[in-house]
């Protein structure tokens, strides 16, 4: 889908679960309690999956919504489109099993870090979650850094968490 320079596509990823649970009452009030939207840059690095294991652990909640992200150079590649989607069908049913969350997933065009605040413009999330090469700060500099640059240019919280080391267990 097209809008303006914008270019992304939507993700059903909610044809893999038969119902959805209802978010918890309160206790006080008796109401549905108001899930937060949690963002997750993805791609196919061992870092954004460490960074999405991170989030579902650390940070989701049965009620809220995880929001899928991910930049491609060139929508017009359906192999790589296809390639994507089984990620985010992966994701989004271990982000199920795991904490129950609903997810939503959206495939955008253009450059990376600048598509990804546009997209947190758009959802106000309560969190930006991203995960980070490790390269530091010298090669950052020179060869620019993503994380980086969503941390100084998103209107709202970035978590960048930093990639495990070498023989260490995911937080899954």
């Amino acid at each position: 889908m097209e809008t303006g320079e914008n270019r992304w596509r939507e993700v059903n990823l909610q044809a893999h679960f038969k119902k959805q649970l209802e978010p918890e009452l309160e206790r006080e009030t008796g109401e549905r309690r108001r899930g937060r939207d949690i963002m997750v840059s993805i791609d196919h690095m061992p870092q954004s999956k460490h960074a999405f294991d991170w989030a579902i652990v650390h940070l989701c909640r049965m009620a809220d919504t995880l929001h899928l992200v991910h930049v491609v150079p060139n929508s017009d590649d359906e192999v790589l489109l296809g390639a994507v989607q089984a990620l985010m069908e992966r994701l989004a049913i271990e982000a199920y099993e795991v904490a129950m969350v609903q997810t939503v997933g959206r495939i955008m065009e253009g450059d990376i870090g600048k598509a990804i605040c546009r997209e947190a413009g758009r959802i106000k999330p309560a969190a930006l979650v991203m995960g980070t090469r490790g390269r530091g700060i010298f090669k950052s500099v020179l060869q620019g850094s993503v994380s980086q640059y969503c941390f100084n240019h998103c209107s709202c919280p970035v978590v960048i968490v930093p990639p495990k080391e070498a023989g260490d267990r995911s937080v899954i």
